[in-house]
This record gives structure tokens, sequence and C-alpha cells, in this order.
């Protein structure tokens, strides 16, 4: 049986690997280059910094925003909060020091109904996040976790990947990259034409 936390390695046998191509089903058009071409200078580009850790690679939905540093504090009581398929975007600094989120972190994440995580900065127990359906965007992996000492933002505009996401904005991430838009787009972007379908993990009311 494996046993793996948030402050060890995981340890015993893996389970099988998620279905990358089932778990890409939740969002398979429009893709960020066909909204790019579409919406043009209306959509912020992230700087193509960022890695794919987790089982799901593309979704979408309402911006929720940390600024943190070395310490994931506000991350970890974020995701352990009803997330109603919006996404946590952790500015961190792009520090490469530490991990700010493992499999613990996560796996309330998907229990909590999040659609996904973008984390300025890196991630630990990768084996496990690819398992999990769950977005998870970082620039790289680290077995070192971080600190918890209470500190950190939440809910104010942070920077990643050279450009502001508010609260609220609406973010969409595939293999490609990530998008960030003004809240009001957030339907027209995943509905408007072209789409055929809403993915579960949009809330559009939020």
């Amino acid at each position: 049986m494996s046993h793996s936390n948030d402050s060890g390695i995981s340890r015993g046998d893996e389970a099988p690997a998620l279905d990358r191509t089932a778990a890409d089903e939740t969002m398979t058009t429009p893709s960020t280059a066909d909204l790019y071409d579409r919406f043009d200078d209306e959509l912020r580009v992230c700087a193509p910094l960022f890695r794919d850790f987790g089982g799901r690679t593309a979704f979408a939905g309402t911006a929720v925003t940390v600024k943190c540093f070395e310490d994931n504090s506000r991350i970890k009581e974020t995701l352990a909060e009803p997330g109603h398929g919006r996404v946590l975007v952790a500015d961190c600094g792009g520090s490469l020091r530490c991990a700010m989120l493992g499999d613990l972190i996560a796996e309330s994440a998907v229990a909590q109904g999040w659609a996904g995580v973008i984390i300025d900065g890196c991630v630990r127990d990768v084996m496990r996040l690819a398992q999990l359906d769950l977005g998870i965007k970082a620039i790289a992996p680290t077995p070192r976790k971080s600190t918890r000492r209470g500190e950190g933002q939440r809910d104010l505009p942070v920077q990643i990947g050279g450009v502001t996401v508010n609260p609220g904005d609406s973010v969409v991430c595939d293999r490609d990259g990530i998008l960030v838009a003004p809240p009001a787009l957030l339907p027209e972007l995943i509905v408007g034409p072209g789409a055929d379908f809403m993915p579960e993990s949009v809330d559009t009311q939020r």
C-alpha cells in the first residue's frame, strides 16, 4: 500500500498513472491557440515558463489569487475551501528553493472541487500529482518542502509569467500555455463560437 505526505517521500507501490487523454477530455476545445487567434490582445499570455504536473492538462475557471514566498500556508488553507471549479493562482516569486504544493494539498484541492492550481514556483510528489484529476502548472519539481509561518496574502493582484492576474479574472490553460482575461470574457471563451460544450471545471456564476 502506498503512503505519501507533504513532509515525506512516497513509499511503496505506486498506483497506476491517470490516463491523461481521458482527463483532458474535460476541455478539448477551444484551445488556447484558437482563443488567442480569436481574441488576440484582449487576452494576457503568460511567458512559457510553466510545466504540467497534474492529471488534467486542460482546465479553466475564475482566478483566486495568493501571494507568498517559500511559505505555503495561504495555499494550503485556500485549497481546503470549496473550489467551485475555480483556479488558484499563486505568485510565489519564482522561487526554486522549495515546493509550494505536494500530494496532500493537491488531494484536498480535488476533494474540494478546484479545477486547477498555477504555482509560480515548485511542486513535489510529482508521480502522485500526475494521477490526480486536477490541473497543475508550475515551474519545476523539487523534493524540499516549504516552511509554514502563516505568512502570505490573498485576494490581491499578483504577477505570474510576466502578466498581472486579478482576483476574479478568467484563466484558461492547456498544453500550449496560460491565458488570462477579464472576468466577463470567461463564458465567451468557453462557450463562444466553435465551443460545443461547457467544461465541468468552469463556474461562470462566480
